[in-house]
Order: C-alpha cells, then sequence, then structure tokens
C-alpha cells in the first residue's frame, strides 16, 4: 500500500495502480506520483518517501520545525 499526503489530503493507493514496485528508487516513485496526480514532478522534489517494514511506502511533505 502506498500512503500519499499530497496538498493536505491523505490517499491510499495499491502499488499495482501506481505501477510501483519494491525495488524502484525515490525518483521512479516520484516520477509515477506525479503522473497519477497529473502534476509536473518537480512539484513532489521536496516530499519525503519512508519504506516501512511491512512494504508499505509513505510519501508526504517534507516535515519543518522551528
Amino acid at each position: 500500500m502506498v500512503h500519499i499526503r499530497f496538498e493536505g489530503r491523505s490517499y491510499d493507493i495499491a502499488e499495482n495502480q501506481l505501477g510501483v514496485t519494491a525495488g524502484m528508487n525515490d525518483k521512479a516513485v516520484k516520477e509515477r506520483l506525479a503522473q497519477h496526480f497529473d502534476v509536473r514532478r518537480d512539484r513532489l522534489e521536496t516530499y519525503v518517501i519512508e519504506r516501512r517494514p511491512s512494504g508499505d511506502l509513505i510519501i508526504r511533505p517534507e516535515a519543518v520545525y522551528g
């Protein structure tokens, strides 16, 4: 499962729906997300991809504290 926080909304999307596979690097995952949301890839440039032990991906904006 891919959990995405994009433009203030949360989405849960199956990997096969996005075309994401376990061995993909961050750049490739962001390219698939950009295609899915029909935006330019640079909109996701600062997003963080967390890979969970379960195999799930969490994709979110970079957190800024302070």
